[in-house]
C-alpha cells in the first residue's frame, strides 16, 4: 500500500484527555454496583426456621458463604405460597428468597448433613459451600465514597465549573475564585472607541482630554513636580454617555482599560467584596500605565452609616474601606487612573470625594442643541433617511433628550417606517417616535363615549390656551386626542433650554397645568378625574416654591432643601409644627390664586378655547400653526431676563 502519512488531505484524529470521563466512570462505577445489587429482597430468617423448612421439604438449595457466616434460601416453587405472607402477600418472582446468619462456631457440613439425611433422597437440599471471592466488588464498594470526595476537592480547587466563567487575570470560577475580580480587561488593541465615536459632551472632553495627556505623556507633568491625578468622577443624569466617554478616553491614551460594576463587588459572602477590589487593583497595577472604570459606583461607594437594616460590620462598608485604602495606597506616579460614573453623586461617602482619591469630578450634562445634532447624526449613519430630512428640526423638538435617549428615537423611527411599508426613514417617522417614547403607545383599541371625548378636547384645549397666553409658559408645540399610555389626551410642550426657574415662569407653568381642571369647571360645572397628574406636579411645585426656593412672602427667604443628604433617613423634619402649618396654607392661598387667575383667562378668551376644542374633536392632532391662527401670536414675555431650566417635552394630561 502507498504511504499516505505526508498527504495533506489526511487528518491526524488526536483524542484529548477529558477531565470529564472520570465523572462518567465514576456514575457508571456506582451504576453497576446498584444493579448488581439490586434483583431479590430475601427476608432474614434464623437458623431455627430454617430447620422446620428443611423438615417441611419446602428449600430447594442453600448457598452458604464460609467467610461471611452468611446462607442463602431457595425454596421450592411450588413451596412459594406457603410463605406469601412473609412477602406481603406477594409471591417473590427471584431467588434466593431468605438468609440466615450464623456464628463463627457454626459446622456447615455437619449441620446440613445431619438435616438432610432425616429426608427421603427426592426431598435432599442441595448444599453449595463457598468462600466469597467479590475482592473487587469489596474494594470499589471502600473506595467510591473517598474518592467521591477528592475528586469534589479537585474540582473547587481547579475551577472546574467554567459556568463561573474567568476573570480579567485568567482565573477560572469555583469556589476558591470567589474572591477574584470579575472585571472586564479590554487590552489596548481592543479598545477602538476614541473621542469621535462621542458626539457633543464638548466640555466633558475638554476635561477628560487631560487625563488623556497624563497617560501618554507623563514625565511632562511629573518633571515639574506634578501628580498625576488618581481618579476622576463622572456625574449625570442617566444616558448622557459616561460609559461610553470612559471607553474612549481609554481608546485615546492606547492603555489596558479595565471595566466593572459597583454591584460586583457586593456579595452574600463575608470578605469576598473587599478581596476583589485588592485583586482588580492589583491587576491594575501590573498593567500600568492605564484606566480601571467603575460603573454605577454608588452600589459601593453608599456613605457609611447610612445603610439601614445593617450593622456596622456591613459587607458593603468592608468593601468602601478597601476600596478608599487601594486609591489611596497608589504610588505617586503608578500610572493607574481611576474613572467612576454615577448619577446619585449626593449619597457617596465624603471619603471617597476627598481630593487624592477622586480628585475632579466631570459633569456629564444633557446635550445641547448643537449636541444633539451630532448625536442624530451619528445614530443615524446606519439607517435610509429621506434626502429632505431636517436634523437640525429633530434637534430643535427633542430638547432635554440624552443620547439614549436619541439613539431610542432613532430606532424607533426605522420600526415605524418598516411597519408602513416605506423605503425610508421620514420626518413624519421620527415625530411618531417622539410621541410613543415620551406619551406612550397609541392605544387605538380604546373607545370613548361622546361625553368623555367632548370633556378630554376641552381639557385638553385648556392646557393649549393658558399655555399660548401666558408669556412665561412654555410654548406649545402640538395638542392631541388620541389616547397614549395612561392619557386620553396629550398637549405637548417645548421647553427653552435654560437653566434657572424664576417665580413668574413658576407661576405660568402652575397655570397651565390646572388649566385642563378649570375648562372643565367652565364647561361641564364641575371638575372630573382626568386631572390628577397635572394637580399632582401642580402640588409638588408649588411646595418647592415655599419649602425650597424661598418664594413665600410668609415663610420668607427660608429652604429646608437637604443638598447634602446628610440627614439621611431622619424622620424628624428641620421646622416646627406652626411653621408647617404656615406652609400649608401658603400652598393653599398660591393654589387658590393661580386657580382664580387660570379661570379668568380662559372666561376672558373662552371664544377662542372652544373654537381650539372643536377643530380638535374634528382633526384629533392640532399643531401650534393651528393654535396661531386661532389665539394669535404666541404672548411672549417683555424682558427676557429668567432662565429656565432644561427638560424634556412635558405632556400634559
Amino acid at each position: 500500500m502507498p504511504n499516505n502519512s505526508n498527504d495533506p488531505k489526511r487528518k491526524t484524529i488526536r483524542v484529548r484527555f477529558n477531565f470529564s470521563w472520570i465523572y462518567l466512570l465514576l456514575v457508571l462505577g456506582i451504576g453497576w454496583l446498584l444493579l448488581n445489587n439490586s434483583g431479590a429482597n430475601p427476608q432474614k430468617v434464623e437458623w431455627a426456621e430454617v430447620q422446620e423448612m428443611f423438615q417441611g421439604g419446602d428449600i430447594k438449595e442453600i448457598t452458604y458463604v464460609r467467610n461471611n457466616f452468611k446462607g442463602d434460601i431457595t425454596i421450592r416453587p411450588d413451596r412459594l405460597a406457603k410463605y406469601a405472607d412473609k412477602f406481603g402477600g406477594k409471591v417473590p418472582a427471584s431467588s434466593p428468597h431468605f438468609i440466615f446468619l450464623v456464628s463463627d462456631k457454626f459446622d456447615a457440613e455437619k449441620e446440613f448433613g445431619a438435616l438432610n439425611s432425616q429426608l427421603p433422597a427426592s426431598e435432599q437440599v442441595k448444599i453449595i459451600v463457598e468462600n466469597d471471592s467479590r475482592a473487587w466488588a469489596d474494594i470499589l464498594e471502600w473506595l467510591v465514597f473517598p474518592l467521591l470526595l477528592i475528586l469534589m476537592w479537585v474540582w473547587m480547587f481547579r475551577g472546574f465549573n467554567k459556568n463561573m466563567g474567568a476573570g480579567p487575570g485568567g482565573a477560572g470560577g469555583g469556589i476558591f475564585n470567589v474572591g477574584k475580580s470579575t472585571g472586564k480587561l479590554a487590552d489596548k488593541e481592543k479598545v477602538n472607541v476614541t473621542f469621535k465615536d462621542v458626539a457633543g459632551l464638548y466640555g466633558a472632553k475638554e476635561e477628560v482630554m487631560e487625563i488623556v495627556d497624563f497617560l501618554k505623556n507623563p514625565q511632562k507633568y511629573t518633571s515639574l513636580g506634578g501628580k498625576i491625578p488618581k481618579g476622576a468622577l463622572l456625574v449625570g443624569p442617566p444616558g448622557t454617555g459616561k460609559t461610553l466617554l470612559a471607553k474612549a478616553v481609554a481608546g485615546e491614551a492606547n492603555v489596558p482599560f479595565f471595566s466593572i460594576s459597583g454591584s460586583d463587588f457586593v456579595e452574600m459572602f463575608v470578605g469576598v467584596g473587599a478581596s476583589r477590589v485588592r485583586d482588580l487593583f492589583r491587576q491594575a497595577k501590573e498593567k500600568a500605565p492605564c484606566i480601571v472604570f467603575i460603573d454605577e459606583i454608588d452600589a459601593v461607594g453608599r456613605a457609611r452609616g447610612k445603610n439601614v437594616g445593617f450593622s456596622s460590620n456591613d459587607e458593603r462598608e468592608n468593601t468602601l474601606n478597601q476600596l478608599l485604602t487601594e486609591m489611596d495606597g497608589f504610588d505617586t506616579n503608578s500610572g493607574v487612573i481611576i474613572l467612576a460614573a454615577t448619577n446619585r453623586a449626593d449619597i457617596l461617602d465624603k471619603a471617597l470625594m476627598r481630593a487624592g482619591r477622586f480628585d475632579r469630578q466631570i459633569h456629564v450634562e444633557l446635550p445641547e442643541l448643537k449636541e444633539r445634532e451630532e448625536i442624530f447624526l451619528v445614530h443615524m449613519r446606519g439607517l435610509k433617511i429621506a434626502k429632505d430630512f431636517d436634523v437640525h428640526f429633530m434637534a430643535q423638538h427633542t430638547p432635554g433628550f440624552s443620547g439614549a435617549d436619541i439613539a431610542n428615537v432613532c430606532n424607533e423611527a426605522a420600526l415605524t417606517a418598516a411597519r408602513r411599508n416605506k423605503t425610508e426613514i421620514d420626518r413624519q417617522d421620527f415625530l411618531d417616535a417622539v410621541d410613543r417614547i415620551i406619551g406612550g403607545l397609541e392605544r387605538k383599541s380604546s373607545i370613548l363615549t361622546p361625553e368623555e371625548k367632548k370633556t378630554t378636547a376641552y381639557h385638553e384645549a385648556g392646557h393649549a390656551t393658558v399655555g399660548w397666553l401666558l408669556p412665561y409658559s412654555d410654548p406649545v408645540f402640538k395638542v392631541s386626542l388620541i389616547p397614549r399610555g395612561d392619557a386620553l389626551g396629550l398637549t405637548w410642550y417645548l421647553p427653552d433650554e435654560r437653566k434657572i426657574l424664576s417665580k413668574s415662569y413658576l407661576m405660568d407653568q402652575m397655570c397651565a397645568l390646572i388649566g385642563g381642571r378649570v375648562a372643565e369647571e367652565i364647561i361641564n360645572g364641575e371638575p372630573a378625574t382626568g386631572a390628577l397628574n397635572d394637580l399632582e406636579r401642580l402640588t409638588r411645585i408649588a411646595y418647592n416654591m415655599v419649602q425650597f426656593y424661598g418664594m413665600s412672602d410668609k415663610v420668607g427667604e427660608l429652604s429646608f432643601f437637604d443638598s447634602t443628604g446628610a440627614r439621611g433617613y431622619d424622620l424628624t423634619k428641620p421646622y416646627s409644627e406652626k411653621t408647617a402649618e404656615l406652609m400649608d396654607q401658603e400652598v393653599k392661598d398660591l393654589v387658590d390664586e393661580v386657580h382664580s387667575r387660570t379661570m379668568k383667562i380662559l372666561l376672558d378668551n373662552k371664544e377662542g378655547f372652544v373654537t381650539m376644542a372643536k377643530m380638535l374633536l374634528e382633526k384629533e392632532v392640532i399643531f401650534a400653526e393651528d393654535i396661531e391662527k386661532i389665539l394669535g401670536p404666541k404672548v411672549k414675555p417683555s424682558v427676557d431676563a429668567e432662565t429656565q431650566q432644561t427638560e424634556k417635552p412635558e405632556a400634559d394630561e
